[in-house]
């Protein structure tokens, strides 16, 4: 019955968002990726989700079309005004929301003739790489993102800098709060070097892992669907060690990044999916854009960089492998601080602004219990309760021990668009029907959060549960939840006894034409 599901709360999102981005042997694959990943976001929500694209690439195309996405193609040149018109062109016939453009060929021009047209444009951005910016969202998720990058902008837009922005794909948001281990005996080398690689780093790097002396080594090698070295790859790995093994088209990189003692990457989009999985990196800059975000992990020992690939010999790469295989104390201090720049919920961030929610909810974590615990005690929460007593500690470490491995309860936190916490809600469920319990944190309180948060929360629950009614118990003194409540369409049905005290009795139906009465 447990689903995993955080986004903003918005139960009726049923708008089109179109996806201007381009893959190819020269430019990669990264910027339809990350575009995935904020697409993914926008389906959960509820939304549909159209790719449109100037180039060509069979295993991206069709890896979108397995996530029900639409690809559409332009005659016209990437980049340019008939390309920007077609795309506007695109997104006023499928009544889109927004417009998403990843590229560096989208300049100002481009994005002027799209707000001309009276529509909505995110654009993702690593460099500030455009004279003038016209979008209302500029999304920059890298560490070195900057406002001064963008000072030449209109007044409206608005700035979403940094990692706590990164965009990941659902196969990684489902492992939020991992906690990585990290092994004594390092062997196990993971090579991502791009979605397409066209001067052959790979080749080069594994000639380096040949040179390694630590015994029993293993290396898996990622090679991209748009990588035209694919094949010269395959018949080398012969000659390496048998224990080297190419995986092509990879859907499930979280794996490969969990086994994996280290990895060997360039500095992309690669680089956030390894920060996320507290995986300790050596980095190699196969193109421009990658320079400033290998620097900065680099100057913050998050990471080894070793520069540009051309300036590098085999001996170099070798000698860093074999080092950092060799320390674990270094492996586990990189791990550490890497993973704390990326938490996984970059792409709810987004959507909040995409979405207009001033709220989002993400399933509660181990790091909850103890904020929980205060805001279940705080004066008003206690009064409001069934069970007035103080809750202790070690009761209630118990409870939130069992409850958040419970797959028939529900515990959601609340935050809104600065991060800061809101409250949380609870559903315990039973077969079809579950049983509410909302809790606003106390300087939240007053400010009309209440309704909105229940309304979404209970929307989702049924959306993704087999849940068709939900239940409330509130004390027939405590007037301003009967009212939020009420304002939520929830139906009084009389009165219980709930721990030995009178309690209104409210009612939630999946399906409205059933609500009795």
């Amino acid at each position: 019955m447990r689903a995993d599901w955080s986004h903003p709360l918005d139960g009726q999102m049923s708008a089109s968002l179109i996806v201007r981005a381009d893959a190819s042997t020269e430019i990669g694959t990264g910027h339809v990726m990350r575009c995935l990943a904020l697409a993914q976001g926008w389906q959960d929500a509820g939304g549909i989700v159209s790719f449109v694209m100037g180039t060509h690439s069979h295993s991206l195309e069709s890896r979108l079309k397995s996530e029900g996405m639409e690809i559409i193609h332009l005659t016209s040149l990437p980049g340019g005004l008939e390309d920007a018109g077609q795309t506007a062109k695109v997104a006023r016939e499928r009544r889109a929301s927004w417009i998403v453009i990843d590229g560096y060929h989208f300049h100002s021009e481009y994005q002027e003739a799209i707000k001309s047209a009276g529509l909505d444009l995110l654009a993702i951005d690593d460099n500030g790489h455009a004279i003038h910016y016209f979008a209302d969202l500029v999304l920059n998720q890298n560490l070195h993102a900057d406002s001064v990058l963008y000072q030449s902008r209109e007044p409206g837009t608005r700035l979403l800098l940094g990692t706590r922005y990164v965009q990941l794909r659902r196969e990684f948001r489902k492992l939020q709060g991992l906690h990585r281990r990290v092994r004594e005996d390092g062997k196990r080398i993971l090579v991502t070097l791009g979605g397409s690689d066209p001067e052959n780093v790979t080749l080069k790097v594994l000639c380096a892992l040949q040179r390694l002396s630590i015994p029993e080594i293993e290396a898996v090698i990622v090679v991209g669907g748009n990588n035209p070295n694919y094949e010269h790859l395959q018949a080398s790995i012969a000659d390496f060690s048998p224990h080297f093994r190419l995986a092509k088209n990879v859907e499930d990189m979280p794996e490969l990044l969990s086994w994996a003692d280290i990895a060997v990457t360039s500095a992309g989009t690669t680089v956030w999916e390894a920060a996320f999985m507290g995986l300790p990196s050596i980095l190699l800059t196969i193109a421009d854009n990658q320079i400033g975000v290998a620097k900065r992990l680099g100057e913050m020992d998050m990471a080894i960089n070793l520069g540009w690939h051309q300036s590098l010999t085999k001996e170099d790469i070798a000698r860093a492998v074999e080092g950092l295989l060799s320390d674990p104390g270094k492996r586990g201090l990189m791990s550490r601080r890497v993973q704390e720049l990326v938490d996984g919920e970059g792409v709810e961030r987004v959507q909040m602004y995409l979405s207009g929610c001033s709220l989002r909810l993400r399933r509660a974590r181990q790091a909850d219990c103890e904020r929980i615990w205060r805001w279940a005690n705080e004066p008003e929460t206690r009064a409001a309760s069934f069970s007035s007593d103080a809750i202790p500690w070690e009761n209630h470490v118990e409870w939130f021990n069992c409850k958040i491995n419970d797959p028939n309860y529900f515990l959601f936190i609340a935050q809104d668009v600065h991060d800061d916490f809101v409250g949380v809600v609870r559903f315990q469920a039973c077969r079809e029907e579950a049983v509410i319990s909302v809790n606003i944190t106390e300087n939240k309180r007053g400010l009309g959060l209440g309704m909105p948060l229940i309304v979404a929360a209970v929307e989702e629950l049924f959306r993704t549960t087999c849940i068709t009614s939900v239940h409330a118990f509130i004390k027939p003194e405590n007037d301003r939840s009967i009212r939020t409540f009420e304002g939520c369409k929830f139906q009084r049905m009389g009165t219980k006894s709930v721990n030995g005290e009178n309690a209104l009795h409210y009612l939630k139906l999946k399906c409205p034409e059933l609500q009795i009465g």
